[in-house]
This record gives C-alpha cells, sequence and structure tokens, in this order.
C-alpha cells in the first residue's frame, strides 16, 4: 500500500461541541508531509495532537482552510468516495476501541475490514479469515501467544499492543497514531515505537504519531512538529530540536518574560540526543 501525501493551508478546526466564541482546538496551520514520511507531534496536553489527527482522518470537518489527501478534498466528495477513503487512512486512538468479549484474533482482523467484502466480512466473524496473519502481527509486538484471547481479559498495555498490532493488517497508506505509548513500560516501548516505525518504513506508508516522550520522538522519527496552543510552534527536523524549542513549547513564557527562574521541565522532556538537545532535570 502506498503512502498518502498530505496538504494543510490554514486548516483550522473546532470541535462540534465547542462554543462559537471560543478559541478554534486548531488555528490556521500550513503543512506539507510526503507520502511515506514518518512525523512525530508533540507539545504539552491541550495543544491540539489529537484534534490534528482526527482531522486528518476526516472525523472533523475544518471550520476553515483545506485540506488535501493525495490531491484530493475529502470533504468535497460523494459520501461512497469518502468511505473509500476513510478505508486507506487507519487511526489508532489512545484507547483502542476493542469489543470485550470479542477474541483478539477477530478484534485484530476487523482492521481489514475495508478490504473485504460483506460476506467474507460477517464469515471472519465466526471462523477468522487471516489468523496466521493476526498471529505474525501479534508475534511483532511480543503477544503471539494472546491470538485467542478474549480482549477483557487482557491488561491495558496488552490491549494498546492489540490495537497497534491492527496497523500491520490494516489496507492503509496513512497511519494516524495517537499517543500509543500511554500504558507501556520503558521495553515494551521501545518495542512498539520501533515496529511501527519500521514496518511504515517497509510499506512506505505515511505515519504521524502524537507523543508525550520527547526523548523518544527525537530518537525515532526524523521530522517533529511542535504544537501549542492549537497552533504550529514549529516543524523541525529532529537533529535541530534544541533545547530552547522544547522549553518554549513546553514552560510558561512568563517566567522567561519576568525574569523568573524557568520552570522545570517534565520528565518527558529529557532529550534522546544530548549533543543536540539538553534538557535539565
Amino acid at each position: 500500500m502506498a503512502g498518502l501525501a498530505l496538504e494543510l493551508d490554514a486548516l483550522q478546526v473546532r470541535h462540534p461541541s465547542a462554543a462559537a466564541t471560543s478559541p478554534a482546538a486548531l488555528r490556521p496551520l500550513t503543512l506539507r508531509i510526503a507520502a511515506g514520511e514518518q512525523l512525530a507531534v508533540i507539545g504539552p496536553s491541550g495543544a491540539g495532537k489529537t484534534t490534528l489527527l482526527h482531522a486528518i482522518a476526516c472525523a472533523l470537518r475544518p471550520a476553515s482552510g483545506r485540506l488535501l489527501i493525495d490531491g484530493e478534498d475529502p470533504w468535497s466528495l460523494p459520501v461512497r468516495h469518502l468511505q473509500r477513503l476513510r478505508g486507506r487512512l487507519f487511526l489508532a486512538p489512545q484507547v483502542p476501541p476493542l469489543p470485550p468479549r470479542q477474541r483478539t484474533v477477530t478484534a485484530l482482523l476487523a482492521a481489514r475490514l475495508p478490504a473485504l467484502s460483506l460476506w467474507t466480512g460477517l464469515r471472519s466473524l465466526v471462523r477468522p479469515v487471516g489468523a496466521a496473519d493476526a498471529h505474525a502481527a501479534l508475534e511483532r509486538f511480543d503477544l503471539g501467544d494472546k491470538l485467542w484471547t478474549r480482549v477483557d481479559r487482557l491488561s491495558g498495555g496488552e490491549r494498546q499492543r492489540v490495537g497497534l498490532a491492527r496497523a500491520l493488517l490494516a489496507p492503509a497508506g496513512l497511519w494516524l497514531v495517537d499517543e500509543p505509548l500511554s500504558a507501556l513500560d520503558p521495553t515494551r516501548s521501545r518495542l512498539a515505537i520501533d515496529t511501527l516505525t519500521t514496518s511504515a518504513r517497509e510499506r512506505g506508508v505515511t505515519m504521524l504519531a502524537t507523543l508525550h516522550q520527547v526523548d523518544v520522538a527525537l530518537a525515532s522519527f526524523p521530522r517533529i512538529l511542535g504544537l501549542r496552543d492549537g497552533e504550529l510552534a514549529f516543524d523541525l527536523p529532529a537533529g535541530e530540536v534544541t533545547r530552547d524549542h522544547l522549553l518554549r513549547l513546553y514552560v510558561q513564557f512568563e517566567h522567561e518574560l519576568a525574569g523568573a527562574p524557568p520552570v522545570p521541565p517534565e520528565p518527558e522532556m529529557a532529550a534522546a540526543r544530548p549533543a543536540t538537545v539538553v534538557v535539565c532535570r
């Protein structure tokens, strides 16, 4: 599956439930992302990271501006064509929507539904079609022994890894991964992020991942987007992200302007590339 290219031109997004007078969740945002690129999106909570993924996934309609996916404006397409396009996008939310009474194999193979006929999809609910592929995907996340386990018997971290393993089975050219490491320990985090980035590179898939772990983002992704208050703070190669960029992204500006001692950065800001970025604990 070839990767999808993205163009965002002055894209502004409001949540449907937000008051008309409240600030937009995403301010006018302009980006160009080539097919097959891998980007990490970092920033403080409430910066608009998840909103950005949902907008690109065609789950939130822009209030203004334009989104193009492989040169097409999804919101100008007929409904059937929009559904087909959504089948080429894979969104992995922080908490994967896995039915608790389903077996893991069934929950995994649901990722293939956009490419299956209705009859094949229904038949797979009874007798899974592609169980060997599901097992191979789980093995990549060190979960091969959970293939036939019910979802409600998995731990939170195991469910999160199952949600990520679905990407390996989806017929998608764009992976949008929201906080994939929130329930994982450091060892599982490294395995998960390495599996995702390696698999995306092998397939030529475009990948955007939101991360609170800045060290992981800098070490694993060649391009970093910094979001703050719904605006793009920076868009840089990982090697050019400096301590100053991170402090301005995560620390209140008032402390610097008033000459007060800087607020200690959160542990998640510990940089993995001390030669480039040094953040004091």
